[in-house]
């Protein structure tokens, strides 16, 4: 199964109907602009796309875009807390976008250094990843795909937004902060992710 955000609103790849307002069988290309203009243009809240061969199904998907990869770091210090960036009055975890030649870990080491100032990280494991849509001012559309990846701050310095970037605070945050703070204030993708690694106990 693939979860994709369409401003916000999740679009449901999978092999079977889903217990939700709106269902599609896949029946080729249409199928899925049908499903990507219903939650751009309109009230639809979610929707799922189902077919039997999922993996064809998903191809034909990421065929409609410009995909961009990205990777970013979940960081924890020895109190358990999680670094969280502040960018547009919302709050998110440091990515970006990987460069050419470059490693997903390496990726992600780098944009957390960059975006938050701290060096001393210790990279553990892949997390999962996830995929939001959006279109660019030129007129593409772009499915961005970001690789998280669990990572620990062993260092004793004062994280520092990379305001350049937009980023005007950086901070790190407990489970209850989290939860009361940052939820309210932040994108469904960074919810899932975060509920991904409580799950699991990461």
């Amino acid at each position: 199964m693939y979860k994709v955000f369409v401003n916000e609103k999740k679009l449901t790849i999978s092999k079977y109907p889903e217990d939700i307002e709106k269902n599609l069988r896949y029946e080729g290309f249409a199928t899925l602009e049908i499903a990507v203009d219903l939650l751009q243009n309109t009230s639809c809240p979610e929707l799922n796309v189902y077919g039997d061969n999922i993996e064809e199904l998903w191809e034909d998907f990421t065929h409609m875009f410009h995909v961009i990869e990205a990777a970013g770091g979940i960081v924890t210090n020895p109190n358990k807390e999680i670094l969280f960036i502040k960018r547009l009055s919302k709050w998110d975890l440091p990515k970006g976008k990987v460069e050419k030649g470059e490693s997903l870990e390496q990726a992600a080491l780098r944009e957390v250094e960059e975006e938050t100032g701290l060096r001393e990280l210790i990279l553990e494991n892949f997390i999962n990843n996830t995929f939001h849509i959006y279109t660019e001012r030129n007129g593409d559309r772009v499915l961005k795909t970001t690789y998280w990846f669990k990572m620990s701050y062993v260092g004793s310095g004062t994280a520092t937004p990379q305001l350049e970037e937009g980023i005007t605070e950086v901070d790190w945050k407990s489970d209850s902060r989290i939860r009361q703070e940052v939820f309210p204030a932040t994108f469904h993708n960074i919810r899932m992710i975060l509920n991904e690694v409580w799950e699991k106990n990461l």
